[in-house]
């Protein structure tokens, strides 16, 4: 009995160190695995933060880049404005000094006329390629042909002298002289350009024209009050000298009417003078003249011979 116990606390002694034994080695193997872990969270963490840094810096890099982008542009767009704007500025510049040379052209045209005028062996014939104005002579007699810009006078003039337009005329940038000679009569056309710069020098010749045919494009009547505006100031100057209103492009389906063209200039309104309304128009290559070329022809004709 007493062997029995000895051996059951012998057995319950050593299941005691078997246990006590089994802690310290759980508790040493437990240590050495979070010692083991712990280590390679770190590394982990620190990975993570790692690539969370490199990310931010390719944001970084990537608003840095648009950001260049973006100021190169606005850089090329300024730099553009600033060219355009040089562009326009230049190009001003060399209109206005095609301007002034014009102009200085125009009053060494008018010097070398005085001079004609006062010299009475100097009597030059009228040529359609020459652009300086001749005055008439003794033998001669002169119409002025003007008109705006676009209205038609060079192709007029063209009819007149050659019977044809046979080729596209281009605007007169001066003057345009043409002699036409008809049964013994001789006449001088003189034809100064329409713009803007040039109808300055309109009255200057009037004193000493004939006729004055005075051109409009019918098909714009937008442009009647200017034409309106400069054909009154002509006329306050030579109160009697015979009008002849030529409303040309009548070919055209939107061009006036003879009435309204009458009605649009206030040709009531131009005083005691012979006045003559005639509707024109000029084709390329047409043999003949149309009707109301040939009637302005013919009254220019007959008004330079009730002249002689």
């Amino acid at each position: 009995m007493f062997g029995e116990r000895l051996a059951a606390a012998a057995v319950l002694g050593a299941s005691v160190v078997i246990g006590v034994a089994y802690f310290f080695w759980s508790s040493a193997s437990s240590s050495e695995k979070e010692a083991q872990k712990q280590p390679g969270g770190e590394a982990l963490s620190a990975a993570v933060k790692q690539e969370e840094a490199s990310e931010k810096q390719k944001v970084a890099a990537v608003v840095q880049t648009e950001a260049a982008n973006k100021d190169g542009e606005e850089e090329e767009e300024e730099e553009a404005v600033i060219q355009s704007e040089a562009r326009k500025e230049e190009k001003e510049e060399e209109e206005e000094e095609a301007l002034v040379v014009q102009n200085e052209a125009l009053v060494v045209q008018n010097e070398v006329l005085k001079e004609e005028e006062e010299s009475p062996d100097l009597h030059p014939e009228a040529e359609t390629s020459e652009p300086r104005p001749v005055e008439s002579d003794s033998e001669g007699s002169q119409v002025l042909v003007l008109g705006l810009d676009g209205a038609g006078k060079t192709s007029l003039l063209h009819c007149l002298s050659t019977g044809i337009l046979d080729q596209d005329m281009k605007p007169t940038e001066g003057f345009n002289a043409v002699s036409i000679n008809r049964d013994g009569l001789h006449i001088e056309f003189l034809e100064i350009g329409g713009k803007e710069e040039l109808r300055q020098y309109w009255q200057r010749y009037l004193s000493k024209a004939l006729l004055l045919v005075f051109v409009v494009d019918a098909s714009d009547p937008q442009r009647f009050t200017v034409a309106r505006k400069h054909l009154e100031v002509l006329l306050t100057s030579r109160p009697r000298l015979p009008l002849m209103v030529l409303a040309n492009k009548q070919d055209i389906p939107s061009a006036l009417s003879i009435t309204d063209v009458h009605d649009d200039l206030s040709l009531s309104e131009v005083g005691e003078r012979q006045l003559f309304l005639i509707g024109t128009y000029m084709k390329k290559g047409e043999v003949e003249l149309s009707s109301g070329v040939q009637d302005a022809r013919d009254l220019i004709i007959q008004i330079a011979c009730g002249s002689k």
